[in-house]
């Protein structure tokens, strides 16, 4: 087998993981525009955010701690003590869910029955306050982020391929970890949007904020869950990417590439998120091995979204999402 076409596969499979990667930041998007019909801006930085928190946590840093220094002339950095990685992300989930009630108590509860313009400019809003909020609580620095997973070459697939191909792929331990938590989040996300109470309240709310209030469903519980529920899946893309890249404020612009996941897979599509990060993360990938070395490199910047522009003019609602059909 020629060489060209090994080195061809062990991209294809990288592609793959990265995509999973990308629609885990996409899932965060869907989840908040099936209930409420926003496109929620600040997906990418609630990772940041979530992320950050944990890392605070865990190493028991003193939140406003350079504030608090600046302000009154102490020294305080730590508490002294560190936190177990369970321990902290339980923590940091009660954090988001926190954050979910106030984003909704003081946005949102005023906003009911607004244009979605009008949300989602609350939503870059929130997502440049968000930053700068992190910025004062936890620092700038970048931290490494280690909640034990498993990181590396995997053996496994490494002695394998070589045995097959005389030539052993890399694939990291974290990526296939992202792979297993993307597939159970989507069954779990799926069954409870297709199957529960809340779940099919939450699309009602999605069609017609005011028809859903007519008949008794409380636009503030489905609002807090979703935006819980949206924050946790932050803090799933946050520990993977924290852990992959270090965390630092570079991670709120993985946001940008989830667009052109939710263009392919379509906004209302918990499946279509992670079938549109696989499509984006094997193209750029497979583009940048094949064409790249023609144009000079760097095709990974701007493939994901000249696919979507494709995308936008001959299929606008994604793969997996609704066609909008308006009477006039």
């Amino acid at each position: 087998m020629p060489d060209s076409v090994i080195f061809g596969m062990e991209v294809f499979l990288n592609g793959l993981m990265a995509g999973v990667l990308y629609a885990l930041v996409a899932l965060g998007f869907v989840l908040i525009y099936k209930a409420s019909g926003i496109f929620n801006y600040a997906q990418g930085v609630l990772a940041l955010f979530a992320a950050l928190t944990l890392v605070g946590i865990m190493e028991g840093q003193v939140p406003f701690g350079h504030l608090i220094n600046a302000v009154f002339g102490t020294n305080l950095h730590h508490f002294g003590w560190e936190v177990p990685a369970l321990l902290a992300i339980a923590l940091t989930a009660l954090v988001m869910v926190g954050l979910a009630w106030v984003v909704n108590r003081l946005v949102f509860h005023h906003l009911v029955g607004q244009d979605p313009i009008i949300l989602f400019m609350a939503t870059i809003g929130l997502a440049y306050f968000l930053e700068g909020f992190g910025d004062v609580t936890w620092g700038a620095d970048i931290r490494k982020l280690d909640v034990g997973l498993p990181q590396g070459l995997n053996p496994w697939i490494d002695e394998v391929t070589y045995n097959l191909f005389g030539y052993g792929f890399f694939i990291d331990n974290l990526d296939l970890v992202a792979t297993v938590v993307a597939a159970i989040l989507v069954v779990a996300l799926v069954a409870f949007a297709q199957y529960s109470k809340h779940g099919r309240a939450m699309r009602a709310v999605a069609d017609d904020h005011q028809a859903a209030l007519s008949v008794g469903i409380s636009l503030n519980f489905i609002w807090v869950m979703v935006w819980s529920l949206a924050g946790f899946v932050a803090l799933v893309a946050g520990i993977m990417w924290g852990t992959k890249m270090g965390v630092q404020f570079s991670l709120s612009l993985i946001a940008l590439k989830a667009l052109p996941v939710l263009m392919l897979g379509g906004f209302t599509s918990i499946p279509g998120a992670i079938v549109g990060g696989l499509i984006i993360g094997v193209g750029e990938k497979m583009f940048e091995f094949a064409i790249g070395p023609l144009v000079g490199g760097a095709t990974e910047n701007w493939f994901a979204y000249m696919l979507a522009l494709v995308f936008l003019v001959f299929r606008p609602q994604g793969l997996f999402g609704e066609k909008i059909i308006e009477r006039v």
